[in-house]
């Protein structure tokens, strides 16, 4: 019974906690950022770039546009691995997204000096976009689909997302001239550091190592969910004795729905998340071939 309270507690905090990240943003994005001709990567740039041509509500813009984003992630990545993502997404991420971008398009522009929105605006946006990233959510599907490319090529999800978005800053650059690409461009890197701040480290790729008894059942789940093998460590702890410890490295955007998974498992556990700066081969990919025997133990 408690166990369901705390995990019914921890789902309402996520869930406030994803609101106030969607308000921050979009103040940020209807208030400095749109109406200096500033843009962000990814679908709300598209966005922005839209609506400056043709007045169609950013609003609107960036719910329709996600949702094939969403789609592409959820068939290819699977049912339970982007459940809460998808979930926070439509019902939070988006829809209080495009109420809130809504509510803030008729409040005065706060800043009109252009280095100052480009700093604030992109500091502000990315202290929002990373409250939603660390509490299961986004604002963003074109990560989601970067994943599935970066599954099938040699390219990581960092190098597909940047790609995506210089292609954007480039657009951005002949329609609305080569100062604002490059104020944008600079947001960008601004916009990122500071999720990365807010979020706690998210680079691309994660370890975590988690100390265990029930290091069988927590291997297959986590193998069935998320499609990640795991290493099994023999530990021996100076008061817990024998212990196993799993060694697993996986995305940062499977970190959320790894520490649910272990906490419905095994209470007990120690799980320890830790940055990976650079994988040689291909542990952080799943391959058709593990897909087909994830579908065989589940």
């Amino acid at each position: 019974m408690s166990k369901i309270k705390d995990k019914t507690t921890s789902n309402i905090i996520s869930f406030v906690m994803l609101i106030i990240g969607t308000i921050i943003s979009s103040l940020a994005l209807e208030c400095i950022l749109i109406p200096n001709t500033i843009l962000d990567g990814g679908v709300t740039g598209i966005s922005i770039i839209i609506y400056k041509l043709f007045n169609i509500p950013v609003s609107l813009l960036v719910l329709i546009l996600n949702i094939p984003f969403v789609f592409i992630g959820y068939k290819n990545l699977g049912k339970s691995f982007l459940y809460r993502t998808v979930f926070s997404m439509l019902c939070f991420s988006l829809l209080c997204f495009s109420l809130f971008l809504t509510c803030f398009e008729n409040l005065a522009q706060f800043v009109d000096d252009i280095l100052l929105a480009t700093v604030f605006g992109g500091a502000l946006y990315g202290i929002g976009v990373g409250i939603v990233i660390r509490f299961g959510g986004c604002v963003d599907g074109t990560e989601s689909v970067a994943i599935v490319i970066s599954k099938k090529t040699s390219l990581s999800v960092g190098q597909i997302v940047l790609f995506f978005n210089l292609i954007i800053f480039m657009i951005a650059g002949f329609i609305f001239g080569v100062d604002r690409s490059l104020y944008s461009l600079l947001t960008y890197f601004i916009t990122s550091k500071v999720v990365d701040f807010v979020s706690t480290g998210l680079e691309q790729a994660k370890a975590a190592m988690i100390i265990t008894d029930k290091s069988n059942e927590l291997s297959r789940e986590i193998y069935r969910k998320l499609g990640r093998t795991t290493t099994t460590i023999k530990g021996k702890g100076l008061i817990s004795g024998e212990k196993d410890v799993l060694y697993c490295v996986l995305t940062r955007i499977e970190v959320y729905e790894l520490k649910h998974i272990v906490e419905d498992m095994d209470e007990s556990a120690f799980v320890s998340i830790s940055d990976v700066s650079e994988i040689i081969g291909n542990h952080i990919k799943s391959t058709n071939k593990i897909r087909k025997l994830n579908k065989k133990v589940s």
